[in-house]
C-alpha cells in the first residue's frame, strides 16, 4: 500500500523541496494540496501536477500523514487539524511564533499521541555528521568556542521584503528566528543545552523585523557559542567554526551565501602537533549538492514506513525555539537571559 501524504500550506518555499522528494519515492502518493489561499494552492498544485483540496478536513482524512509548510503562525491550527484525525505530522521550522504556540503544539502532540517530526535539515548533512564524529572522538580537545554564520541575500530582493517572513505576526521574528533556529538546533545536537543567551538585533533594511542579528550562548563548562544570521549576506565562505584546545574545524558551503564560494575542501580540520596542521576531509555538504531539504521528507517517510522514532522530535523543536526566544528577550532587556527549560 502506498503511503498517502497531504501537503498543508505552501507559503514556505521548502514545500517545493518536500513535494519533489515525496514524488520521487514510488511508495509515496501525494494525495493533495491545501492552503488558506486557494490561488496559492492552485498555482503550487499545477506546478507539481497535483490536485487541489479545498476541504482541509477531507484531505487530512484521505491521507496517512501530513506535511505542514505554511506560514509559521498557522502551524498550531494545522497540527490541531491533523491530530484530530490522528495523522502523523512533518512540520516546518520554527515550531511556532512564540513560546505559547510552541507549548500548545507540544500539548496537542502529547495529548493525542500523534507522531511528530520537526524539520531541521542540518541533522541529515554528512558534513555535520563528520563534525559530530570528530567532537565525540575529542579530536579538538576541550571546545572553547563555536561560531555559526547562517543566512542568505533574499532580503536584498523586493519579493522577499514584501513576503510573510517580514510580518512578525505571521513569522514570529526575523532572521534570528528564521535562520538562527537552524544554528540553535545544530548547537544543541553538538554540545547540548546552553544556560544563557545574549543578542543584538538590527534592521538595516528598515523592515518590521530584524534582518541581521548576533546571539551568544554560554554553556555551563564555559564554552561560548556565537550565532550570526542575516538576510543581507551578498556572499560568504566559512559557515561553522569550532575551536578547541587541540584543534579547530572550519566548514563551508552549508548556506545560500556560502554555497558558490568553493568546490573543494569544504570541511577543514586543524590538529595541534601534526605536520602542516591542516587537512581537508573528503565530504561534500548536502547543501552544496543541491539536495538538502529533501532529506527531511525522505527521513519522515522512512520513519513512517519502518515504525521507528522520528529522527527530530517535538522537543528538539521546542528547545531550539527556547534558545532563540531567550536571545530575543536578552536583546530587549540589554542583558543576558536564562534559557527556559
Amino acid at each position: 500500500m502506498r503511503l498517502k501524504i497531504a501537503i498543508l500550506g505552501v507559503e514556505h518555499y521548502h514545500a517545493n523541496f518536500w513535494t519533489r522528494a515525496f514524488l520521487e519515492r514510488p511508495e509515496v502518493q501525494v494525495v493533495g494540496v491545501w492552503d488558506a489561499s486557494g490561488a496559492a494552492a492552485a498555482d503550487f498544485a499545477a506546478r507539481h501536477g497535483l490536485d487541489v483540496a479545498p476541504d482541509l478536513s477531507g484531505l487530512i482524512r484521505k491521507s496517512h500523514a501530513v506535511a505542514i509548510c505554511s506560514a509559521t503562525s498557522d502551524h498550531l491550527a494545522l497540527v490541531e487539524a491533523a491530530a484530530a484525525a490522528g495523522r502523523p505530522v512533518l512540520c516546518e521550522k520554527p515550531l511556532g511564533i512564540d513560546r505559547a504556540q510552541c507549548d500548545a503544539i507540544a500539548d496537542v502532540v502529547a495529548r493525542t499521541g500523534i507522531r511528530f517530526m520537526q524539520s531541521f535539515p542540518k541533522r541529515f548533512d554528512p558534513a555535520n555528521h563528520e563534525i559530530a564524529r570528530l567532537l565525540k572522538e575529542k579530536a579538538l580537545g576541550r571546545v572553547t568556542l563555536c561560531r555559526v554564520r547562517h543566512g542568505h541575500s533574499h532580503g536584498l530582493t523586493e519579493a522577499f521584503r514584501s513576503a510573510w517572513f517580514v510580518d512578525p505576526a505571521r513569522s514570529g521574528g526575523g532572521t534570528l528566528l528564521d535562520e538562527g533556529v537552524h544554528a540553535a538546533d545544530f548547537l544543541r545536537w553538538m554540545f547540548g543545552e546552553p544556560q544563557t543567551a545574549y543578542a543584538t538585533l538590527s534592521s538595516t533594511l528598515g523592515l518590521p523585523v530584524e534582518d541581521t542579528a548576533v546571539a551568544t550562548f554560554r554553556y555551563a563548562d564555559g564554552m561560548i557559542a556565537e550565532v550570526t544570521t542575516s538576510w543581507c549576506f551578498a556572499g560568504a565562505d566559512t559557515s561553522i567554526e569550532i575551536y578547541g584546545t587541540e584543534g579547530s574545524i572550519l566548514l563551508s558551503g552549508v548556506d545560500i551565501a556560502s554555497r558558490p564560494a568553493r568546490e573543494t575542501d569544504f570541511l577543514r580540520v586543524f590538529r595541534r602537533g601534526e605536520e602542516g596542521g591542516w587537512s581537508a576531509l573528503p565530504v561534500v555538504p548536502a547543501f552544496k549538492t543541491g539536495v538538502f531539504h529533501e532529506h527531511v521528507a525522505w527521513a519522515f517517510v522512512d520513519a513512517l514506513k519502518n515504525g521507528g522514532p522520528m529522527p527530530v522530535t517535538i522537543e528538539d523543536g521546542r528547545r531550539a525555539f527556547a534558545m532563540i526566544d531567550a536571545a530575543y528577550r536578552a536583546a530587549a532587556a540589554g542583558a543576558a537571559q536564562p534559557i527556559a527549560r
